[in-house]
């Protein structure tokens, strides 16, 4: 205590929130010489690692139930453990406590010049009848089946007979092929027309398509009103996330939507001098990878160092069985546009790994302009299709065009070669 009050600890940079974006941005900031404090209420590593993508995973790579809750006890306390080693730098300092706002440049007991929001995403409920706090967390009467969240269902010690899955997102559409491989009896319940709206339509048909041929049952054009309709013994609700808003963001006067996230630039400033919002938390491009590479941007804008990220770019991929991948417009989009392309198609039936590997289910679609032949984007499912976009996603970093892919060597036999054919 100084004349009564608390003495604040000054320091480079604060970052709440130790997910993916906030501990990448802890790290950086540090090898940049930065004395960095970084406050977590809960375990590090966030929704991605405890919650989200890593568990997720390890259901995707595993062949019964029991497997999947056996190895995602063993993989994510490692991972954790491995962030909690990228956090003792001597340059960060972790406080395990939520991080609250008392003015635009204080946090907590600590204040800087340079602060970053790293809160991440919350699941978003939608106001089904039945859908209640009681619910929630697992009770169940009147034959009334539980309702859980992604989060809820990885808790799961039981594996349902019969689940039913709210919305054909990415979150919705992983956990139906898990299951639907695992045993379970799997329906997903969608508003829209379609699944994974992200994914090109063409895409995401044929992979609902086959899915369907693999015993899920697809109710498309459905609105749920009542949970208590619903002929099943667990309802998952995937009906996608929302920014993880904290009530003392007033106090630092950034301006903020409940529903949006918080404002930001495109260099991830918010309307605050010194204030920086990333990952989840702006609402932007709620993906891990995201959260990461906005991270670095954000540290780079404190310190004043260049970059040349392009967020426009931005692939992504959902793990079903098999799995899809996309990166750029949508065929549709492009439409949409008025953007003159070109459709290169390539499947996975026609190459030699896939044969081989008894994968032969699978499709790419690579747009390029019709008027120099630059790529615009790829959307592909298939085995290791992530893997090809992946591959897309780099080239379209480098203006390549299909010129130039044609003219670049790839491995036989690999499953690389069916974007080659595309070009071919």
């Amino acid at each position: 205590m100084i004349n009564g009050q608390c003495s604040m600890e000054k320091v480079d940079l604060i970052i709440i929130g130790a997910g993916p974006g906030g501990y990448r941005a802890a790290e950086y900031a540090a090898k940049q010489g930065l004395k960095v404090v970084i406050l977590e209420g809960s375990e590090v590593g966030g929704t991605c690692l405890n919650v989200g993508c890593i568990p997720t995973k390890t259901y995707v790579h595993s062949a019964t139930f029991a497997e999947a809750r056996e190895r995602m006890a063993t993989v994510v306390p490692q991972l954790r453990q491995g962030v909690e080693g990228i956090l003792s730098h001597p340059n960060i300092t972790l406080i395990r406590e939520k991080g609250a706002f008392v003015d635009a440049h204080t946090v907590g007991d600590y204040t800087a010049d340079n602060i970053i929001i790293a809160t991440g995403s919350e699941t978003k409920w939608l106001p089904i009848k039945g859908v209640d706090e009681r619910l929630r967390v697992g009770e169940q009467s009147s034959g009334i089946p539980r309702v859980v969240d992604s989060t809820g269902l990885l808790n799961l010690e039981t594996q349902p007979k019969r689940l039913a899955i709210i919305g054909a997102g990415v979150i919705g559409m992983e956990f139906a092929s898990v299951f639907n491989r695992f045993g379970t009896e799997v329906t997903v319940i969608e508003y829209l027309k379609e699944c994974l709206p992200a994914l090109d339509s063409d895409i995401a048909k044929r992979l609902r398509k086959y899915l369907e041929k693999g015993g899920i049952t697809f109710k498309m054009k459905t609105a749920v009103e009542d949970i208590a309709d619903i002929d099943a013994d667990v309802v998952l609700m995937a009906t996608g996330r929302k920014p993880r808003m904290q009530a003392d963001f007033a106090n630092a006067g950034i301006e903020y939507d409940e529903r949006k996230g918080v404002a930001v630039d495109e260099n991830f400033k918010t309307t605050v001098n010194g204030i920086y919002a990333i990952g989840d938390v702006n609402g932007k491009q709620m993906l891990a990878h995201a959260a990461e590479m906005q991270a670095i941007h954000a540290v780079n804008q404190i310190i004043g160092k260049p970059d040349n990220i392009r967020f426009d770019i931005m692939p992504a991929a959902i793990f079903t069985q098999p799995e899809a991948a996309c990166v750029g417009p949508t065929e549709d989009q492009l439409k949409a546009d008025g953007i003159a392309y070109e459709c290169k198609k390539s499947f996975w039936r026609a190459n030699g790994k896939a044969m081989a590997m008894g994968e032969t289910e699978g499709l790419l679609k690579l747009f390029v302009s019709s008027e120099d032949g630059a790529i615009l984007g790829c959307h592909a499912y298939g085995a290791h299709s992530a893997d090809i976009v992946q591959e897309v996603s780099v080239l379209m970093c480098k203006h390549t065009t299909i010129t130039e892919l044609a003219d670049m060597v790839h491995i036989h036999p690999t499953l690389s070669e069916i974007l080659k054919s595309a070009v071919e």
